[in-house]
């Protein structure tokens, strides 16, 4: 399987596990405040990056090297963000937020495009755009008689917010991506639970608690790790518009909860959606390039024509040392990630 064929099926499960969040959350989490509810999410993605990664000295090793980011990582996707959407949510229900979160992709993409000079391909840019169009017609089939409100507002922000926080991740590609996890969700949980308390909002129902801890411990902890790793193996821009799907999949889940119904406009934007998620399935992007000698640390694998280093134990899948790169130059399809930075 290659690096883009991984990327897409590590970012289409981080958009299923993520998308179906919104509905479970309107179901199950009702009764707690705001931030509490945030809070609760991401204890649950805590304990979920805690379970896979148990080692408190790799943990606590990780934290130390990288503080400042991964702070700032934790007060804006794991703090600032959770809590505008859950407000959003409650104002606008969970088909609506759920069509909202697809701005989270053109926020992603021009990030990676002004900030980190990230080649955005025209047939990223046309995949994205069909699912940005399938969003638009839901948007136009039902919003009629809703209008702009204050809920899709706060949406829109939390989307600005989480695509800064990917944006950020994306530069600890040599840090493990459970500890990445563990760290934004933790702080950010404690925040967001120190604010409720101190708001005295209600911390909800214990059956509430517990969906809630299991919605973030899946829709938040595991689909960050499969996030974070379809960035280090698919690129920025790319894992934002696959993952753009993670609203359709929000939205098929409020019809199916009950909270809208199914209409004309739903089937043509799954038909414009699904368009756009078989443009990165097909997608292959190869041409000669060169590679200088270095040597650096970071996740990777030996069946990517770039790790062919050996080991005194045989090792399988992916692992983090540092090693040695000779200089190259060869032709294969290859996505931008940290073996692939170079310009077009």
């Amino acid at each position: 399987m290659s690096a883009l064929q991984r990327g897409l099926w590590y970012a289409l499960f981080a958009a299923i596990a993520f998308g179906a969040t919104t509905p479970l959350i309107a179901l199950l989490g009702s009764g707690a405040g705001a931030w509490s509810t945030a809070g609760w999410l991401y204890l649950g993605s805590a304990i979920f990056a805690a379970a896979v990664e148990w080692k408190p000295v790799t943990l606590a090793h990780g934290f130390r090297r990288n503080a400042p980011l991964l702070t700032a990582i934790a007060v804006i996707g794991g703090m600032l963000a959770p809590a505008a959407y859950v407000i959003g949510l409650r104002d606008a229900g969970p088909f609506f937020a759920s069509l909202t979160l697809n701005m989270e992709a053109p926020f992603s993409v021009a990030i990676a495009a002004l900030a980190f000079r990230e080649h955005i391909s025209r047939r990223v840019l046309v995949a994205m755009l069909a699912i940005v169009v399938g969003a638009s017609i839901l948007s136009a089939g039902g919003s009629a008689q809703s209008g702009l409100h204050a809920g899709v507002l706060l949406v829109v922000l939390a989307t600005a917010l989480w695509a800064l926080d990917n944006a950020l991740s994306s530069r600890l590609g040599a840090l493990d991506s459970r500890i990445t996890v563990f760290w934004k969700s933790a702080i950010g949980a404690v925040l967001s639970l120190i604010t409720g308390a101190l708001l005295h909002e209600s911390a909800g129902a214990p059956g509430a608690v517990l969906s809630l801890l299991l919605i973030g411990a899946v829709g938040y902890g595991a689909s960050l790790v499969l996030y974070l790793r379809a960035q280090q193996t698919f690129g920025v821009a790319r894992t934002a518009s696959v993952f753009a799907t993670a609203p359709f999949i929000g939205a098929a889940g409020a019809v199916a909860i009950g909270r809208t119904p199914l209409n004309a406009a739903g089937i043509a934007a799954f038909a414009a959606m699904a368009f756009g998620a078989f443009l990165h399935a097909t997608e292959r992007h190869a041409h000669r390039h060169h590679h200088h000698a270095q040597a650096h640390s970071h996740p990777h694998r030996h069946d990517d024509l770039h790790h062919d280093h050996t080991h005194d134990a045989p090792v399988a899948g992916e692992h983090v040392h540092s090693h040695d790169h000779t200089e190259i130059e060869h032709t294969h399809d290859h996505a931008p990630d940290p073996e692939h930075s170079h310009t077009h």
